[in-house]
Order: C-alpha cells, then sequence, then structure tokens
C-alpha cells in the first residue's frame, strides 16, 4: 500500500482532556472532512483524534487492496489507542464514518456516538448490477459537487472516482453493522440534513427505529448537502455535538 499521503488528507491529534473523540471521514474521503469539527472540540478542551482510513487519502488503487474490514481495523486501532491512554471515548462519524462508529460501539465500549449523515441502505438501479460493471468499469465518476456554500469545494480533499470493488465493499459494511444496531448500548446522536442529496434523509429515521435498546437523539439541519462537518451549518453541528458530549460525560 503507497504510504504518501495527499498533502492535507493526514490524520491530526489533540491532546486534551480525559474526555476523547474519535473522528472518522466517509467513503472515499479523508479526515480532511472532519478536519474543522475536530479544531472546535479541540478548542472545548476534549482530546481529538482524526483518523485516516485504510486505503484513503493515497490513490485510488490503495483503496481497491482494502476491504470494509480494513476500514474496520483503522477504527479499532484508533479506539485503542485513546482507550490505552485512560480516555472516556465518543466516536463521531461522517457518512460511511457513521455507519464504522456505529459498528464499533456495538463491540467496544464507548460513551457515545454520533452519527452525521450516516447510510443504512443505498438506491440506486445500477447497485445490483456492481458484481458485473466492476470487471468492466474500475472506477465510477462522481457526480458535481452540490455544496451549500461553494467555498468548501477549495477545502474538502477526496478521490475523483469511486472504485467500483469498494462500492461493493460499503454495501458489506452497510449489511453487517445493520444487524449490529439491536446491540448498540451506548447513547447515540444522529445528525442530517433534510436536502441531503447522497444519502436520502429517511436513512437517519430508520436508523432511529433500529437502535432500539439505548438512547437515542436526532438533529437536523436544513441549509446543508451531504458533509455537515464541512457545509454552510457546521458551527450549529458543532455546537450539538458537543452538547451531547458534555450531556454524556
Amino acid at each position: 500500500m503507497a504510504k504518501d499521503i495527499i498533502p492535507g488528507a493526514e490524520p491530526f491529534y489533540f491532546e486534551g482532556s480525559e474526555t476523547a473523540c474519535l473522528l472518522v471521514h466517509g467513503f472515499t474521503s479523508t479526515p480532511r472532512e472532519v478536519r474543522w469539527m475536530g479544531e472546535y472540540l479541540a478548542s472545548k478542551g476534549f482530546t481529538v483524534s482524526g483518523i485516516l482510513l485504510a486505503g484513503h487519502g493515497t490513490s485510488m488503487e490503495d483503496m481497491l487492496k482494502t476491504t470494509w474490514r480494513d476500514w474496520f481495523e483503522s477504527v479499532l486501532e484508533g479506539y485503542e489507542s485513546l482507550s490505552a491512554k485512560g480516555k472516556r471515548v465518543f466516536a463521531l462519524g461522517s457518512s460511511m464514518g457513521g455507519a464504522l462508529v456505529l459498528h464499533l460501539t456495538a463491540h467496544r465500549p464507548l460513551a457515545g456516538v454520533v452519527g452525521m449523515s450516516t447510510p443504512l441502505k443505498l438506491t440506486s438501479p445500477w447497485i445490483p448490477f456492481l458484481p458485473l460493471i466492476k470487471h468492466f468499469v474500475r472506477f465510477m465518476p462522481k457526480g458535481k459537487g452540490t455544496w451549500v456554500d461553494p467555498e468548501v469545494e477549495k477545502w474538502h480533499i477526496s478521490y475523483s472516482h469511486y472504485p467500483t470493488a469498494s462500492i461493493i465493499e460499503l454495501l458489506k459494511l452497510l449489511n453487517h453493522y445493520r444487524d449490529d444496531l439491536p446491540d448498540v448500548r451506548a447513547p447515540v446522536l444522529l445528525m442530517q440534513s433534510k436536502t441531503d442529496n447522497l444519502v436520502k434523509p429517511k436513512n437517519m429515521e430508520m436508523l432511529a427505529k433500529l437502535l432500539s435498546n439505548t438512547s437515542v437523539e436526532t438533529f437536523w439541519v436544513e441549509k446543508s448537502d451531504h458533509v455537515i462537518t464541512e457545509d454552510a451549518e457546521k458551527e450549529k453541528v458543532f455546537r450539538r455535538a458537543e452538547e451531547f458530549i458534555l450531556a454524556h460525560s
């Protein structure tokens, strides 16, 4: 696996209190996606670790060499690093990162979990044909960005295409962690934009219902697209996450 990280896509760490925030970015993205959130939480005194998932932040060829279990192993390593320091760990994930931290809390003790724009199910007419498509199309182009705040385009760092085989791995993750949701016992905060063009808002409603054995809070924003940690209402998202962490610390 290549070791050269795209400039700006590096993981980050800020030492702070015994309450730690493990930040996990989304599919084909980088820690840059949650960097602003990390800086905000660090300014409030929390320890913050923004990890880089395996196969991300280097090259799309690297990503093709990984599976969803490799991505989860990155999250597990991040958690264990904080836990070994005696930290009380909250895990916060954006998009696929939300699925990974919910999977984590079904298997490890956490103080709380924040899932942002978290997918439960992806719907598209071509998804059933991916096992065939991957043999002919290795990388699928992403559509044009739909940021509410156009300035984010200059900041955001992610791959320009979706590795097709990696989409199949994402689907495997979603199928797997769905079965874990009844095992989640840590308190959960779900946040999503009502105008999310990638993960439809009904995903959050379905997630809240499936998390039947723990307390679940939901928070909506209305003037952002999918990556709410970077878009126009990011400050609202950061403050709501801080309130949740303080309430459960």
